[in-house]
């Protein structure tokens, strides 16, 4: 079969799929409470039971992903989300009532929240299992179908969450489709009700392009360049662990991780010392330490070993942080690094760096550090490190980014009361808890006209009823 009659054979099937789950959803209608219920866990409970499994299938598509890194990023938090679906969804479904105001009284109204549909979310590889299943969890609460693409980069792990959801659920109502860009190009171009991308925003672009052909409404889920401002009453060896805890979990590879520092002239070079020795301790060695996760592959190897050469060649400085001096040439990691002051020019200040370098560069002026992360595209997160609360809330107040944790970093991320997205280049739209639920629902609105009905003197012929009626709500 030749390369065009097998992306037609894949495009056919997958549009075959898409009509098996609409049928089914149209047939079938909303589902109950309890059968919402029933699908977040048993999903669930396989997450947990399957968690070694998941572990073992991402260290091996990584070439090492820490077994713990894996329990804490991607199993807690999706369970932590189903846990949450289920106390909370009988509220969620609950139809809303709204007032009509005085115009339109005695009638009522109310907010019907329905399921939209089809759902197709598109996964990456850099949190294979929380990216697929906590935007599942959402749309499986809001009463959808899912048509899920796990990444092509993390192939034992797609397989796995094929096998385990085949499993679970019968494919009208969740189905996994396996396979390579070109797959993921023909996914994007259904007609879904709704689909979920996460990835970055070159990737994003294209499947914005591919679902407008359909009006299909997206959520992009992106990513950027997110800043750490560390303010001048900022706890340097708080932050500087936080910081390094954030940057360094998973070897960089995460959307949220931080991406640069901002920090005062006067103190760059204590919290220099300070990030050191945390990441040296968290990290004694690096090679053979399971807990320090390796790069994905080569190709991404290769891209943040030119964003170092570009850096040297500028005249940047490195400081590699490598405790036990190892050659980890031969175990596909990359030792945790900082680049001080880089030029604003050179390639990791320009893209994400998604990987374990991290760059400080410094300030004067608070709102010199503002401006600098105002005049590059919104950022995904942003992190700032500071006791004063009026600091605090002029730097939430006059930069915009996706998300922001104080003090801390990545935290925002499982808190599942609060929308999960980006704004700008970093994304558009936001899930987690009830703001999954909403993006994945229609809101409907309801008016209930009652038995006396006012607006019969709004109608033709106009004529003196009509005159005094109209003057009345003019005037009021």
């Amino acid at each position: 079969m030749s390369t065009q009659e097998t992306d037609a054979a894949t495009a056919q099937n997958l549009s075959d799929i898409l009509a098996l789950q609409r049928r089914a959803f149209l047939t079938a209608g909303a589902p109950t409470l309890a059968e919402r219920r029933d699908d977040i866990a048993r999903l669930r409970d396989a997450v947990k039971s399957e968690a070694p499994n998941l572990a073992a299938a991402i260290s091996a598509d990584f070439g090492n992903r820490s077994h713990h890194e894996t329990l804490l990023a991607e199993i807690w938090p999706t369970v932590m989300s189903a846990r949450h679906a289920l106390k909370h969804l009988p509220g969620w479904m609950r139809p809303q009532r709204v007032g009509v105001g005085l115009d339109l009284l005695p009638s009522r109204a109310r907010i019907i929240s329905q399921p939209l549909g089809v759902i197709g979310i598109i996964a990456p590889w850099n949190y294979p299992v929380m990216l697929a299943l906590m935007p599942m969890i959402g749309a499986l609460a809001a009463g959808n179908r899912v048509m899920l693409k796990p990444s092509e980069l993390t192939p034992r792990t797609s397989a796995l969450l094929l096998q385990i959801l085949s499993r679970l659920f019968p494919q009208e109502k969740v189905a996994v489709v396996c396979g390579d860009a070109d797959v993921g190009a023909a996914f994007s171009s259904l007609a879904f009700d709704h689909l979920l991308f996460t990835g970055s925003g070159g990737v994003g672009r294209r499947i914005l392009e591919a679902a407008s052909a359909n009006l299909t409404p997206v959520t992009l889920e992106l990513g950027g360049k997110s800043p750490c401002i560390v303010a001048a009453d900022g706890d340097l060896a708080a932050a500087a662990a936080c910081i390094g805890a954030g940057k360094f979990f998973s070897a960089g590879q995460t959307c949220v991780a931080p991406d640069y520092v901002l920090i005062g002239e006067d103190r760059r070079d204590l919290f220099v010392d300070l990030l050191r020795r945390a990441v040296e301790k968290s990290y004694p060695t690096l090679g053979a330490n399971a807990d320090y996760t390796a790069v994905l592959n080569d190709r991404s190897r290769a891209r943040l070993g030119r964003y170092l050469e570009d850096v040297r060649a500028r005249g940047g400085r490195v400081i590699e942080i490598n405790p036990s001096n190892e050659d980890l040439s031969a175990t596909g990691k990359i030792a945790p690094t900082l680049v001080l002051d880089p030029d604003d020019q050179a390639l990791l200040m320009q893209e994400e760096i998604f990987g374990p370098i991290l760059p400080i560069k410094t300030y004067r002026t608070l709102d010199e550090a503002i401006d600098y992360v105002n005049a590059r595209p919104r950022p995904l997160a942003l992190y700032f490190f500071g006791a004063d609360r009026k600091l605090r809330d002029r730097v939430l107040a006059r930069t915009t980014s996706g998300g922001v944790t104080v003090n801390n970093t990545l935290m925002h991320l499982v808190a599942e009361n609060l929308p999960f997205g980006g704004v700008g280049a970093s994304g558009f739209g936001a899930y987690h808890g009830e703001h999954g639920f909403r993006a994945f629902s229609h809101r409907k609105g309801v008016f209930l006209q009652s038995r006396l009905n006012s607006s019969i003197l709004l109608s033709p012929p106009y004529g003196r009823a009509f005159a005094t009626m109209i003057m009345f709500l003019l005037r009021r």
